[in-house]
């Protein structure tokens, strides 16, 4: 089946820079398509490399600002939104930028601890989990055009420090890598809670796309956790909100 679907790709004129895309590389499989059948691929050897060169492309995509959602933006039932003033703009705008750092953090945290993990399953779990975390990402740039807003200066900085922080934690082990996913998703959520709390009463876009973030983080959680994430240890709680703390603090404004 590997040489029958290598040659199916092949024909098809999938080259291998094709082949290593950052979902297929993530879950090691490659899909190709003849005479309308799909041919499942399976799971390539890559070389460090291969995965280097992943690596820098979905973190050029998502520094870039070229993600695309999988699915569509959500949007407030009901009545056309209120039109903000230029006050509501800037608070939705700055909150709106804070929710897209999360996301450009968690697009690297997914990826290191993929990287990090010998486990075929524990791969697709982190590669499902960073697919609809590209939907957030799309969906908050999306909304920070709209508000006349842009995004954090500093993300290729977070980017690069989540990225070593989900090395760390995927060097630590399994289930310590799901335990970190479940205290972040956790902590997420509730950062998000006090978005809804702050956002402006007539930003209905903003808040039906942060009302969706805050299911998908919390299923993120509960899978980590169904899978043997851990309890950290309270220390190492404490420290993950204080970073959490600076980086909101700081994305606010820049």
């Amino acid at each position: 089946m590997h040489q029958t679907g290598m040659a199916v790709a092949k024909k098809q004129g999938r080259n291998r820079r094709g082949l290593l895309s950052s979902h297929n590389v993530i879950q090691g499989y490659g899909l190709a398509r003849y005479l309308g059948r799909s041919v499942i691929v399976q799971p390539m050897e890559l070389s460090l490399v291969d995965h280097w060169i992943c690596g820098a492309e979905t973190a050029l995509r998502t520094l870039s600002g070229g993600s695309r959602a999988d699915r569509p933006t959500p949007r407030p039932e009901g009545s056309p939104a209120a039109e903000l003033d230029a006050a509501e703009k800037r608070l939705a705008g700055a909150l709106m930028r804070v929710n897209h750092v999360g996301e450009v953090c968690a697009q690297a945290l997914y990826q290191a601890q993929a990287a990090a993990t010998s486990s075929p399953e524990l791969k697709a779990q982190m590669a499902q989990a960073a697919r609809e975390e590209v939907d957030h990402l799309a969906w908050t740039e999306e909304r920070l055009a709209e508000l006349g807003d842009r995004p954090s200066l500093l993300n290729p900085l977070w980017y690069g420090g989540a990225f070593l922080i989900g090395l760390a934690a995927g060097r630590l082990g399994d289930r310590v890598s799901l335990g970190f996913v479940v205290e972040t998703e956790r902590q997420v959520g509730r950062h998000l809670e006090s978005h809804l709390e702050r956002l402006p009463a007539g930003d209905a876009a903003s808040r039906a796309i942060v009302a969706q973030m805050r299911t998908d983080e919390a299923e993120h959680a509960q899978a980590a956790q169904a899978a043997g994430g851990i309890d950290l240890p309270a220390p190492v709680r404490g420290a993950m909100r204080l970073a959490a703390k600076v980086m909101t603090g700081t994305a606010h404004y820049l």
